[in-house]
């Protein structure tokens, strides 16, 4: 509860890290809607290492969710459930992840999450660490992002925008599919090259 708390105080400061990455990410991500059919790249699938001196684990997909107070999640939930076709359902997603869904950085909640297979053992090992390194590198921008991992239990808003999310791309996901939460901790994360406030300017 401590560290639930001290994160909520954190978000209620204006972190100029943070909000540089959401208004970056909230951009590739619309990219990657309109221009590669919703494919992950480098901006979407970081790097994993268990701490920046090791060997990587691999690469995740991560998910970038709005907080409960503007989700989509039932807007999401409708599409899986009325549209039978999957090819149609990909297509009515990226219509809807690429027009407006976005476009306001200050909506979305810092916390990333990536879903795994159930018993997944790289799950097993991020969590047994319970903490990571995430390294986004694309657009000629890097972040290197300390996080805080943690197992989302289904009642939790980001475990429903995640699986909502994923099962618009992918039809096979699974009921028990494991999704970890990734919280940055902003005071030792960094950016290459660094934001200025004057480069952030004004989030909606």
């Amino acid at each position: 509860m401590k560290a639930v708390a001290q994160h909520s105080k954190m978000t209620q400061q204006f972190v100029p890290l943070r909000d540089a990455f959401l208004r970056w990410q909230c951009r590739v991500r619309q990219i990657s809607m309109r221009d590669n059919f919703g494919r992950p790249d480098g901006a979407i699938k970081p790097r994993l290492t268990l701490n920046r001196d090791s060997e990587p684990v691999g690469n995740i997909i991560t998910v970038l969710s709005k907080n409960p107070s503007h989700s989509k999640t039932p807007e999401m939930r409708h599409m899986v459930q009325s549209i039978f076709d999957p090819s149609q359902r990909r297509d009515k997603a990226i219509q809807f992840f690429s027009e407006i869904y976005y476009q306001k950085p200050r909506q979305f909640s810092d916390t990333l999450t990536a879903a795994f297979s159930p018993d997944s053992p790289v799950a097993e090992v991020i969590c047994a660490a319970k903490a990571c390194s995430l390294t986004f590198d694309s657009y000629g921008q890097r972040f290197d992002l300390d996080c805080i991992v943690s197992t989302l239990t289904k009642n939790n808003p980001l475990f429903q925008a995640t699986w909502w999310h994923n099962k618009l791309f992918n039809p096979h996901l699974l009921p028990d599919t494991v999704i970890l939460g990734f919280e940055p901790d902003w005071s030792r994360s960094s950016a290459e090259p660094n934001f200025t406030t004057n480069i952030i300017g004004e989030l909606e």
